[in-house]
């Protein structure tokens, strides 16, 4: 992915970085240490392995995400959030994790946070579907 020559600010560069379906879920399981791309793409639910590679590839220009290659057969590699600016953006996504946790509970989806293990409040009144 390129990254255009203008902005108007620099979100806009973070959000050309981390668009797409894919990658603040990518950025989202790398939080919990460095993981294999068959764990990767067991834990992302609907990813391909072409896709995971091509997001992980894009990840990895920018800064975010690096692999470590480990010498013997099987091939193994590792891929991990850099502690410059994968680590950094982790505080953003828990923000919009919570945004998206709070939306749900709001609109009476809980059932979808019990199924995947998300804790939420419910402190506030659900709206009706």
């Amino acid at each position: 992915m390129k990254i255009r020559d203008e902005y108007t600010c620099p979100l806009e560069v973070v959000h050309d970085i981390i668009k797409g379906k894919w990658k603040s879920i990518i950025l989202w399981q790398l939080k919990y240490g460095p993981t294999s791309l068959s764990k990767l793409e067991h834990d992302i639910s609907g990813i391909s392995q072409k896709m995971l590679l091509e997001q992980l590839k894009e990840l990895k220009e920018f800064g975010l995400v690096d692999k470590v290659n480990f010498n013997g057969y099987p091939l193994h590699v590792e891929y991990f959030l850099t502690e410059e600016r994968g680590k950094k953006i982790i505080p953003a996504l828990e923000i919009l994790q919570s945004i998206g946790v709070d939306y749900m509970v709001e609109h009476g989806m809980t059932a979808f946070l019990e199924e995947k293990g998300i804790v939420y409040s419910t402190d506030y009144p659900q709206k009706s579907k």
